[in-house]
């Protein structure tokens, strides 16, 4: 029986809820999935790897084939290196449809065998993005129902300390 090994790359900084949708959906897909951490010397994240990494193990410790791991490089060659045979991308707008195409094709040119699988996020998560949840709450806006819980609670402390 053939096991299919999907990774989920990002910067999960922070994680959203609709990063755990994405999470959730793709476990129920594929064999084992690796939610990959970027690291990125080049960005200035709220959250450290190690801080970002806690809090996804935290959040992802309910499925039992998703592990959380982190990486540097090319996304490819991460997911040679872990045995993946697709890498998993959600896509809420055309605009993120344009990058992750140009992406994708050239993930396809430099791995062939390694495909790109898109999943539309739940409806009531189709709007947020790390980006935008960092920019809200440092503004003041509730988070509420953008994070989860664990994430709010962290963002908080960052501010107030």
């Amino acid at each position: 029986m053939k096991q299919v090994i999907a990774i989920y790359p990002g910067s999960f900084d922070p994680l959203t809820n609709g990063h755990l949708d994405l999470i959730e959906r793709g476990s129920e897909i594929f064999d084992d999935l690796v939610v990959a951490i970027l690291r990125n010397a080049e960005k200035s994240p709220l959250f450290s790897l190690g801080e970002r990494r806690a809090m996804l193990e935290a959040m992802t410790e309910r499925f039992r084939n998703v592990r959380v791991d982190t990486f540097d490089g090319l996304t490819v060659d991460y997911a040679v290196k872990v045995g993946a045979k697709a890498i998993l991308r959600g896509i809420r707008a055309l605009s993120d449809y344009e990058y992750e195409l140009q992406m994708a094709l050239m993930n396809r040119r430099l791995q062939p065998g390694l495909e790109t699988v898109f999943m539309l996020p739940a409806e009531e998560y189709s709007y947020v993005s790390s980006r935008l949840v960092k920019e809200v709450f440092q503004l003041g806006a509730q988070i509420k129902d953008l994070v989860p819980p664990l994430v709010e609670q962290r963002m908080r402390e960052k501010s107030e300390g």
